[in-house]
């Protein structure tokens, strides 16, 4: 067996494995999953961005601006720029639809955020690292999009392409090999 024969086998076996956390019945995408969702994108949109540096909003957005070659556009009804980029309102008012709805908002904001997202024509919602509503992922499935949740966008394209060491993470990979961008 080679040695990419046996790694493509465990990673079958893992995304076999996975299952739903306890209290909670839907289950993500796999890594090689979410690894998909980044590569076949070329913009998000991030709602609930914040001009506001200590946000986590604003740090995925300088992040996504700084590394990556997605366009990035910033969605809050209350500000006019964030990051030197204009600040549209809504989904719908963007000058293109993005593939990616990465999403900051409250939990209860979910639902309509996910329906905002399939009515644009969205590619994959994105709900960030500590947010949970399982009616918002069924809303964006049962339209055709992918669903990442309770992730952060940041860390994940990070951890694809060689990145967390920058943030503090021991990412356990050595290599000399330059990164692409997704």
């Amino acid at each position: 067996m080679t040695e990419q024969t046996a790694h493509q086998q465990t990673e079958q076996q893992a995304e076999q494995q996975q299952t739903a956390a306890p209290g909670r019945s839907w289950v993500g995408p796999s890594a090689t999953q979410r690894l998909q969702m980044l590569r076949e994108a070329s913009s998000v949109a991030i709602v609930g961005a914040s001009a506001k540096p200590a946000r986590a909003s604003n740090f995925v957005g300088t992040y996504l601006l700084s590394s990556s070659n997605y366009r990035v556009y910033f969605i809050n009804p209350r500000e006019k720029e964030i990051l030197g980029h204009p600040v549209y309102p809504s989904l719908e008012d963007l000058p293109e639809v993005p593939d990616i709805v990465d999403v900051f908002r409250r939990n209860d904001d979910l639902p309509d955020v996910a329906r905002e997202a399939v009515a644009i024509g969205a590619k994959s919602l994105w709900i960030q690292l500590g947010l949970w509503n399982e009616e918002a992922a069924r809303i964006a499935e049962e339209a055709g999009l992918s669903v990442a949740m309770d992730r952060c966008l940041k860390i994940e394209h990070a951890r694809f392409h060689g990145g967390l060491n920058l943030a503090g993470f021991n990412t356990g990979v050595i290599s000399s090999k330059r990164q692409t961008l997704a």
